[in-house]
């Protein structure tokens, strides 16, 4: 019934549906405002835009194949077999339909003329963004037994609409060219790429989606098809996380109201993070919206109400919205014919109704298979009952904390070596593996805006840890005091002291294990402060090559043996092992001289495989760990054993 009311007839999807609101205007000179960056990630939005419009003829019911090809030349082709575009003139603008479509800004099939009732391109700016920003576009429409063809270069029309004959095919094939000197780099990343196609594939059960790329020499294609839809994605998302499943089966329950539908699949595992992913017409709400709150709130009440029910939870026990998502995948996924998206990049869904649709249909039926598998419905309310009893031990041990005056923001840890600047921007806190590059690092600096916080002991592994472990940590807690921003559910970006903080940890593997831990706490418990680029990662040298007077300091192998070759004979070459065996001169120039030095920002361009590959690194279990590290070592360069 529900494909019935999303799916319209052939004859409501014509010319004259093509609505155009405005011109095609500013997107060159203002990029951001429509695809949000014009980095690596806005890159690839370029792609998303033209595979959301063949996601939207799936929605519709006429579209089973999608292909994207990442070519030799750079360019990026998308094909489907949809109806294609309405092949003849728009009689607002007296130009073909293609041409509007492609060079006319808010000009679509969404706006409710009748060509789409549920889509993600609302906004109908999605094909002329990618023509404005690209370099060339090439589409070939396949409609009604013809052909037509038309090209564009900065999205203006350089090769006029015309037709190329019959076929028997139908569909669109869009293939462009990403401008240069617009975007940051326009290099593709295949992976990236595959990862949303493969999420599209599960989000659309039966659709089968290709992913072919022909830059190498070895040509890779890749196929995303699942039957099963988001139940297989839940399963999925575990899989990557390498964890133990609490209950065998996906929780599925689904439903619908007027034009809108809803479903929801979850699992729980036995670690202490969530991954919920929340999709609104196939785009992914990172911000979440209506639809996740819906979901969150009547996972709490069912949870809570059935461990009431059955003398579960003690009378004066009660699960908070936090306690019921540790260990918890979902996905949520909704659709609808009027959705209300914050922007273009549609990061956070705002329905009203669709909130209650969620909540209602997550209620009832949650509600039901609890009560038809008690084994599976303790197990998860226990989940849940031990989660709140790492609360309540976490906030014991944060007020403990605080009474002896440990995280107050006068109260900063004895061996950090402050800077004079309190103006957070100009700031810098080095996390200094060891009390003797420590010390070494507090004499060569500035300290008018570099602090200096020695790291004591062994990091604490919070993959493996709640909160109030986390809170008793010799080594944890220095460093939250430092910062002054607080963690978790307390945590304030207002409050950071520090507009960079940097791990600066040996050139070797012990180095390495310690930026990883340190990662690790960040990810978990202070996320903002990766997603908001205030982590970087110091890069000290490997070696210093010298020959009389001359030095030079190498950060690879290769670089070293070019400083050989340049210094010629009697040169002598030293293998730095630690931090420790630097001078404070040396230490300074190499790796702390804002003009020298060489940092690495952290970011998460992609959140999921984050949270997937700390999980891995580490979790508790053994075999995904020595997979990753099997499948990935051949790509390992300088590594010392």
């Amino acid at each position: 019934m529900a494909e019935e009311q999303n799916v319209t007839t052939e004859q409501s999807y014509d010319d004259s549906q093509i609505q155009v609101l405005e011109g095609l205007e500013a997107v060159r000179k203002r990029p951001g405002m429509y695809i949000g960056t014009t980095s690596v990630k806005g890159l690839h939005h370029l792609i998303y835009e033209i595979v959301d419009n063949s996601i939207d003829e799936a929605l519709a019911g006429f579209c089973k194949q999608i292909t994207v090809i990442l070519n030799a030349d750079g360019s990026v082709t998308v094909k489907d077999d949809g109806r294609g575009v309405p092949s003849g003139m728009n009689t607002k603008l007296g130009k073909p339909t293609l041409e509007v479509i492609y060079s006319v800004l808010h000009a679509g099939g969404k706006f409710g003329g009748g060509g789409y009732k549920i889509a993600g391109g609302l906004h109908g700016v999605g094909a002329s963004v990618v023509n404005a920003l690209s370099r060339r576009v090439e589409v070939t429409n396949r409609r009604d037994g013809k052909a037509y063809y038309i090209a564009f270069e900065q999205g203006k029309t350089v090769e006029p609409f015309r037709e190329l004959g019959d076929t028997e095919a139908h569909g669109l094939t869009v293939r462009f060219w990403p401008d240069e000197t617009i975007f940051e780099t326009t290099v593709f990343e295949r992976e990236t790429v595959a990862t949303r196609l493969r999420e599209q594939a599960f989000l659309n059960a039966g659709v089968n989606i290709c992913l072919r790329d022909e830059r190498y020499e070895e040509e890779v294609e890749e196929t995303f098809c699942f039957e099963g839809g988001i139940r297989t994605f839940v399963e999925y998302l575990n899989a990557q996380k390498g964890c133990s499943v609490l209950h065998d089966d996906v929780i599925y329950v689904s439903g619908e109201k007027d034009s809108s539908i809803a479903e929801v699949a979850l699992q729980y595992n036995d670690t202490y993070s969530n991954i919920i992913l929340s999709f609104a017409n196939n785009m992914h709400t990172i911000d979440g919206g209506t639809h996740e709150s819906g979901f969150r709130m009547a996972l709490s009440k069912v949870l809570n109400e059935y461990g009431k029910k059955y003398k579960i939870l003690k009378d004066d026990e009660k699960l908070t919205g936090e306690d019921v998502l540790e260990g918890l995948t979902a996905v949520v996924s909704v659709k609808l014919e009027d959705a209300q998206f914050e922007s273009q990049t549609k990061a956070k869904l705002g329905n009203s109704e669709i909130r209650t649709l969620v909540s209602n249909i997550v209620a009832d039926q949650l509600a039901t298979y609890l009560e038809e598998n008690p084994a599976t419905a303790k197990i998860i309310v226990e989940k849940s009952i031990e989660a709140a009893r790492g609360r309540e031990a976490a906030r014991r041990a944060r007020e403990l904390t605080r009474r002896k005056g440990l995280l107050e923001s006068s109260s900063l840890p004895h061996k950090l070596a402050d800077c004079n600047e309190r103006r957070m921007e100009y700031t810098e806190l080095y996390l200094v593996e060891g009390d003797s590059a420590g010390g070494t690092a507090k004499d060569g600096r500035e300290s008018q805006f570099q602090a200096i916080l020695p790291l004591r002991g062994k990091i604490l592994n919070v993959e493996k840890s709640r909160l109030d472990r986390i809170y008793s940590s010799d080594s944890i807690t220095p460093l939250i005091q430092a910062l002054g921003c607080g963690i978790g559910s307390e945590f304030d970006l207002s409050k950071l002291r520090y507009g960079k903080v940097i791990i600066m940890a040996d050139a070797d593997v012990d180095g390495a294990h310690i930026r990883t831990l340190l990662l690790t706490f960040f990810f978990r418990h202070m996320k903002p402060l990766v997603e908001n680029g205030h982590i970087y990662a110091a890069v000290p040298p490997l070696y210093k090559v010298s020959r009389g007077k001359a030095e030079r300091y190498a950060f690879s192998d290769e670089e070293k043996d070019m400083y050989v070759e340049e210094l010629g004979g009697n040169v002598r070459v030293e293998r730095y092992k630690g931090l420790g065996e630097m001078d404070k001169e040396q230490l300074w120039e190499t790796t702390m001289n804002p003009e020298t030095r060489i940092l690495k920002r952290i970011t998460i361009e992609d959140a999921l495989r984050a949270d997937a590959l700390f999980s891995i690194l580490m979790g508790d279990k053994v075999e995904p760990r020595r997979a990753f590290i099997e499948e990935n070592a051949k790509y390992v360069t300088n590594l010392d054993v």
